[in-house]
């Protein structure tokens, strides 16, 4: 039995790329847009960033600073679009809705402590 395909699934070749890029583009507006937390981390990881890149540190460690930064963002990212989902589905109060809101929560959360973590250690290492 053949599976049922959805007409917005991918087309293939250079096309697909070229659609792929502007549906991040647009993902990454409206996140942007609508997702304060998204706006808060993003400044988060440009002062992040520029902090790094000035720190007299070795640019392993530089690179070291800024990645969890950009798993924080994705992370975010994710869970916003967890979000999104559960809401589509129903505006409804429902324990599973509430679970899977709260574990995309806590995978910020966990993102976030990582974060901050690598720069303790990096920061620590380097300075005492």
């Amino acid at each position: 039995m053949e599976q049922p395909v959805s007409e917005f699934k991918s087309k293939s070749g250079i096309k697909r790329i070229y659609s792929a890029v502007l549906y991040s583009f647009d993902g990454l507006k409206t996140a942007w847009r609508h997702e304060h937390a998204f706006r808060q981390e993003l400044m988060l990881f440009a002062a992040g960033t520029v902090v790094a890149l000035l720190l007299p540190v070795s640019a392993f460690q530089k690179l070291v600073l800024v990645a969890p930064l950009v798993l924080m963002l994705i992370v975010e990212l994710i869970n916003s679009a967890i979000e999104a989902v559960v809401d589509r589905i129903s505006l409804e109060r429902h324990p599973l809705s509430k679970n899977a809101k709260d574990l995309g929560s806590a995978a910020v959360l966990l993102a976030g402590l990582l974060a901050a973590l690598t720069w303790t250690v990096v920061l620590v290492q380097r300075f005492w």
